[in-house]
């Protein structure tokens, strides 16, 4: 019997992004009444929990596969599907009374993934190896609108530890269209929000996952965190007047304008391009781990990666959009170099410097004067900015290469966390650093 099955990408760049806050090794599950579902159905199972602590909470994703014979009848499939469900509550439901005592803020996905396999009744387990040399027949199902308002028996008053329920597929369909932590976090919270509002009026508001997804990038939403940085970075005399792009899309969204989807189509590309830029920073300072002793050594590369990827689509739509504008600028400028400041648009704290190598590598914003400095300048930076939630300063040496037609970015990074200080104490460093600079200016003289 032949089932709808799909071929979707699995390592989508918010899927390899999660791995960096993975928080251990993947727990083995053992659910409770499987062993006659898979010995009535010719089925097997495998169970694993994935915690990853994201700079907003906790994220407990459950992860359950369901093996079946190829000739699998509809009407089995559901039946397994359903048994394996309940079970998975019944075990959510467990793990969340033995730990009562944790107070923090957390989501629990479960993503449920069904495959067809030749080796009926088989106890081997399937492992991510054999998986990657022959990908998996997976079977195209969802949860619908009917299994949430009938199926699916959870009190909706319970506003902790509710076990979000999604299809493989649709799962790794919303981490492609999200595409940041920080995007994925939201939206969990406003699709339980949709939950609980369908649950109260009793009117589905849960057409499908892609259509809820689409609703909330599309949404004013999506860029609320933004201006609130954007408002205080104006209080703190970071910039004068409120960024223009994140006003123009405010705008475009909030009246649903047909400059919505171009401004969203940027975001996403930029996003993207953002992340394969930090795959090749983290990349180069994984070798250079391996070939030195110096400090970099001691830095887990988990931590710088969290750092820049924690960035919301907006924050990396600005901090590609500063890298495009190099090649426009004019011919001294890209001879001599310069510095370009962006702030986070997703934590008020974190602080770019983008410094744009000059071509003559020896001036004063040359590459062999800038490199060997980058740790130096991130600490300058800080003790000058005068925001007091300040805690980490990100220093990008930024060199354009051409060759033939090709033009190559070419980035040396270093990630100054900061000790939190009080405006006062901030202030008292600026002016230390001020008399120490006067100080020596008059040696000199």
């Amino acid at each position: 019997m032949s089932h709808p099955t799909t071929t979707i990408a699995d390592r989508s760049c918010l899927a390899n992004a999660l791995t960096c806050y993975l928080q251990s090794d993947a727990v083995v599950i053992t659910l409770t009444n499987m062993q006659v579902i898979e010995d009535k159905y010719g089925a097997h199972y495998n169970a694993r929990r994935y915690d990853y602590q994201l700079s907003l909470g906790e994220l407990s994703l459950f992860a359950l596969t369901l093996h079946l014979p190829t000739n699998s009848k509809p009407a089995d499939i559901e039946s397994v599907r359903m048994a394996a469900l309940k079970s998975a509550l019944v075990w959510q439901k467990t793990s969340l009374s033995k730990n009562k005592e944790s107070e923090a803020i957390g989501y629990n996905v479960l993503v449920v993934d069904i495959q067809f396999t030749e080796r009926p009744n088989s106890s081997n387990q399937f492992h991510d190896h054999d998986q990657h040399n022959n990908p998996p027949n997976r079977l195209k199902h969802d949860f619908g609108v009917r299994y949430f308002e009938e199926d699916l028996i959870v009190d909706m008053n319970d506003s902790t530890g509710q076990l979000q329920v999604f299809s493989w597929h649709d799962w790794h369909l919303l981490l492609a269209m999200l595409q940041t932590p920080c995007a994925l976090w939201r939206f969990l919270a406003h699709r339980l929000e949709q939950l609980h509002d369908s649950a109260i009026k009793q009117r589905p508001s849960l057409v499908s996952e892609e259509a809820l997804a689409t609703q909330f990038l599309y949404s004013t939403s999506l860029l609320a965190p933004a201006i609130v940085i954007d408002n205080a970075l104006i209080k703190y005399k970071i910039q004068d007047q409120p960024n223009p792009a994140l006003v123009a899309m405010t705008l475009a969204y909030r009246h649903q304008s047909t400059t919505a989807h171009m401004y969203h189509q940027h975001m996403q590309q930029s996003s993207t391009l953002w992340s394969q830029l930090c795959s090749q920073m983290i990349e180069v300072f994984e070798e250079k781990r391996t070939g030195s002793h110096d400090k970099v050594q001691e830095v887990e590369l988990a931590y710088w990666q969290q750092q820049l990827l924690d960035e919301s689509l907006f924050s990396r739509h600005e901090l590609i959009r500063t890298l495009y504008r190099h090649p426009k600028q004019g011919h001294k400028l890209q001879q001599e170099g310069y510095v370009v400041h962006q702030h986070s648009y997703e934590s008020l704290g974190r602080h770019y410097v983008l410094i744009f190598y000059g071509q003559d590598g020896k001036g004063k914003h040359g590459k062999q004067v800038i490199k060997p400095n980058l740790e130096k300048i991130a600490q300058d930076v800080a003790t000058r900015l005068p925001i007091a939630e300040l805690h980490h300063v990100i220093v990008l040496g930024i060199d354009f290469i051409t060759e033939t037609d090709d033009t190559f970015i070419d980035i040396d990074l270093w990630i100054q966390p900061i000790d939190a200080m009080t405006q006062r104490e901030r202030q008292l460093t600026k002016q230390l650093q001020r008399l120490k600079q006067q100080a020596a200016q008059q040696l000199d003289k």
